[in-house]
């Protein structure tokens, strides 16, 4: 469920117009419902109320917005961070050090050693030799650097091959085979609590055989870890869950996820922790858009020509990836007609042959399913200003993230004293 509805003919966020947002900030703009946010955030975590004292992390990755890493912050969510501005992000959003998990294959020294100081909760480990820096690091800054070890399964996810980071051909975590003698050399360094496993075997997954696939082999892998005399308490599942994004997608429901984690984990004695993130954000954001014009095709369907581009939402141009189009005053009628933006790509196309609302220029559309790996994927391709992001709550919206234009940008480059 999310709260962008029509009301007496016009979509709202809330109890926004959308047009509202329109002519207040302009467009293109990401707009974020706090309701929605606040509700997933909820069903994620009754999902899991079968467990015992599960830590909940949100993927900052999917939406780093300080203002939406607010509400999951007074959600009781910690963070999942893969860089040292995440975690910065997730501090200033309130949420508590300890509750920040630093995952990611590339950890610098310079990032580490912030993390250290900055006191957060642990660090999935994805490599022997990271785990040898962080014990040096913390050893030097004599400070407690709790750690579990990433683990590749190699298990195919079944989702995008850009996407998928389970598979033993995939960069993130050591393999299984390896990871008992990885394990008990990291085990034995001081300066690292080696505290258990952590896996994460790829995002947008749309069924639940995968995941308890990786879950049993790691299930043996805990049960063998413990036999060689180490102290297992916590096991990292990752996230991963899949979201709806048309028809016909048929995701795993959080209720059956959770079912599944506790009759697979029981008897795992161990604290078990989880980092949602498309399955929070993505539904509970859309990225409203206007329509520059519609152009006929040289083909049988028309171009309608929206001013988002492939810079704002990268997901299509990506991924392939499908994003519901819906005019915002939609009168009933429908067209066919290929979707794109402005960049100067052919890649800028966010669909093509779609059946559509009927839309003409200056028409105000939405595209749904963007709250998640939207915003924070954006760039400025050719010179666009970064899109600005709105939340809205109930009646009243804020804009969140300012619009970053051009000209902004071209004053932050400079020309050498040798060129002028």
């Amino acid at each position: 469920m999310n709260h962008f509805d029509l009301v007496n003919g016009v979509l709202h966020a809330e109890d926004v117009p959308l047009p509202t947002i329109a002519d207040q900030v302009g467009t293109p703009v990401y707009v974020y419902s706090r309701a929605t946010l606040e509700r997933h955030a909820q069903v994620f975590r009754d999902a899991l109320s079968g467990l015992d004292n599960p830590h909940l992390a949100f993927a900052v990755k999917a939406n780093p917005n300080l203002a939406v890493l607010k509400v999951l912050a007074r959600q009781g969510y910690g963070a999942d961070v893969v860089s040292g501005g995440e975690m910065d992000r997730a501090l200033a959003a309130g949420m508590a050090a300890e509750d920040i998990v630093f995952s990611g294959v590339g950890k610098t020294a310079e990032e580490i050693v912030r993390a250290l100081k900055a006191g957060i909760g642990q660090f999935n480990i994805e490599s022997e030799e990271e785990g040898r820096e962080l014990a040096t690091l913390a050893n030097t800054l004599n400070l407690p650097a709790n750690a579990v070890l990433r683990i590749n399964p190699d298990v195919d996810a079944g989702t995008h091959g850009k996407i998928s980071t389970g598979k033993a051909d995939n960069k993130f975590g050591v393999g299984i085979h390896r990871a008992p003698e990885i394990y008990g050399r990291l085990d034995a360094l001081p300066g690292l609590n080696m505290r258990g496993i952590a896996l994460h075997i790829g995002s947008q997954l749309t069924s639940l055989d995968p995941l308890e696939t990786a879950f049993g082999k790691i299930g043996t892998l805990v049960q063998d870890l413990r036999a060689n005399g180490h102290r297992i308490t916590h096991v990292d599942l990752g996230g991963g869950l899949g979201v709806r994004y048309k028809d016909g997608d048929n995701p795993p429901e959080p209720a059956d996820y959770g079912a599944m984690v506790a009759r697979v984990t029981r008897g795992w004695d161990v604290r078990l922790m989880f980092e949602p993130g498309r399955v929070i954000a993505g539904n509970a954001g859309i990225l409203l858009t206007r329509v520059i014009r519609v152009k006929p095709g040289s083909g049988n369907l028309p171009f309608a020509i929206v001013d988002a581009a492939m810079n704002d939402l990268a997901r299509p141009a990506l991924y392939d990836a499908w994003h519901d189009f819906e005019a915002v005053e939609p009168t009933g009628q429908k067209m066919a007609a290929n979707i794109v933006g402005p960049v100067c790509e052919t890649g800028d196309t966010f669909a093509m042959a779609r059946d559509i609302d009927v839309v003409a220029a200056n028409d105000l559309a939405i595209f749904r399913t963007a709250g998640a790996y939207g915003a924070t994927m954006a760039s400025t391709y050719n010179s666009r200003g970064l899109v600005p992001e709105v939340l809205v709550d109930g009646d009243k919206f804020a804009i969140v993230a300012e619009r970053i234009a051009p000209e902004t940008i071209l004053a932050a480059e400079h020309v050498p004293d040798w060129l002028k």
